[in-house]
């Protein structure tokens, strides 16, 4: 008989959770298990890719007030959610002003979750295995299974969180997923009480659907192939030091080497990465291409892929690009080792700008380390399909 998995997610927009989602959804063994997916709301580019043998329950209105205007909550039905959320909002600033902290989109979900989570209703169903794969798993406790699992993406020493409401939030889960050792260990350093719990469950990619959408559309026409060609994806905020990159670009231009850097995403940081590119002078090199919900074929079209990230879980966009066989640089960020093996598939730069220049520029001028980097590419399963063993044995 067939084990009942279900798996949660907010919605299905582009970003790196979503796309190991989808590695996961298409590496399953459906011969052995069954598997509902539960969206908050049925939207994003990527609901088209959802596999045919995933069961997409229907949406209860009730999970889709998380993030949308709390002006569109103010309506009779609605009205409990419009306070619930503005509760949260409070209780927040509270969190931040007693811990010193900053304004923080963290804790902000944090007390959202946590403040929502009394007006949501059950989902039905009986389940072996309950998936939350991503925010505060609160909404676990509406699902009958027997055993429960929660996904952290990201390094916890960077954000700022409450600490109170995250225990309160994994106090019933079975297994708190990290998607690296990096990850995993700072994790426990920040959570002591709940390592006992922690586990390591690596980001698992579809092999075939990077290939395949990769072929769908060509962007040789947005890509300049008359200059060497740079890459990096992601959403224009403190954690990609995205506005970093015209200073970095600048540095390589400056040693005679003329590039073009190209950037997919979107988000806050966009007016600042416009004001750096004028500062630097290199508004005809770093190029704001925008989102793109299939960003494969302009990884294809570059030569090298680049994440100057401050800090990462593990990122997606840099495993798909390994996959594509693309050389990739990245900084040298908290849990960059377990990401790439410096030297043999991918190059581990300094965080500082100077620094990362540099070693873009070796790249860019050592043709043989480039190949280097590609066959040993080729050799490495970047699927991580494997990783999967570790949720059935919680089925078992």
């Amino acid at each position: 008989m067939k084990k009942k998995i279900i798996i949660t997610m907010t919605s299905m927009f582009v970003g790196g959770a979503e796309t190991s989602l989808l590695g996961l959804l298409d590496n399953i063994d459906y011969e052995k298990y069954d598997v509902d997916l539960f969206l908050f709301r049925h939207e994003g580019e990527f609901m088209p890719l959802i596999p045919e043998k995933v069961n997409l329950l229907p949406p209860v209105w009730q999970y889709g007030n998380f993030d949308v205007p709390i002006a569109s909550l103010l309506t009779p039905k609605k009205l409990p959610f419009a306070f619930a959320r503005l509760l949260s909002k409070v209780l927040a600033a509270i969190s931040r002003k007693r811990q010193h902290k900053t304004t923080s989109m963290w804790t902000g979900m944090q007390y959202n979750c946590y403040c929502l989570n009394p007006l949501l209703p059950k989902i039905e169903g009986e389940y072996d295995l309950a998936l939350s794969f991503l925010g505060t798993p609160f909404y676990l406790s509406k699902i009958n299974a027997k055993k429960k699992l929660a996904w952290v993406h990201t390094d916890y020493s960077f954000i700022d969180f409450d600490k109170k409401i995250d225990k309160k939030a994994f106090k019933n889960i079975d297994a708190i997923v990290n998607v690296s050792e990096d990850c995993n260990n700072i994790f426990k350093s920040c959570f002591p009480e709940l390592a006992h719990k922690c586990i390591v469950i690596e980001n698992t990619l579809s092999k075939r659907i990077v290939l395949q959408r990769a072929d769908e559309l060509s962007a040789e026409k947005e890509i300049d192939k008359n200059s060497l060609s740079v890459l990096s994806i992601g959403r224009f905020s403190y954690q990609k030091n995205f506005e970093n990159i015209p200073f970095i670009c600048r540095k390589v231009l400056d040693k005679g080497i003329d590039i073009k850097w190209y950037i997919v995403g979107d988000g806050g940081a966009r007016e600042e990465i416009e004001e750096n590119k004028k500062q630097s002078k290199t508004e005809n090199n770093v190029i704001l291409l925008g989102k793109k919900s299939n960003p494969y074929p302009y990884i294809a079209a570059c030569d090298i892929y680049a994440q100057p990230s401050r800090y990462e879980g593990k990122s997606v966009a840099v495993r798909e690009a390994q996959m594509l066989l693309k050389p990739v640089i990245i900084s040298d960020y908290e849990t960059s080792a377990a990401q790439l093996e410096d030297g043999i598939d991918g190059i581990i730069a300094p965080m500082d700008n100077e620094g990362f220049a540099e070693e873009l520029a070796k790249l860019i001028n050592d043709n043989s380390k480039q190949q280097a980097i590609i066959e040993n590419e080729k050799s490495r399963d970047y699927s991580n399909s494997d990783e999967l063993k570790k949720i059935y044995s919680f089925c078992e």
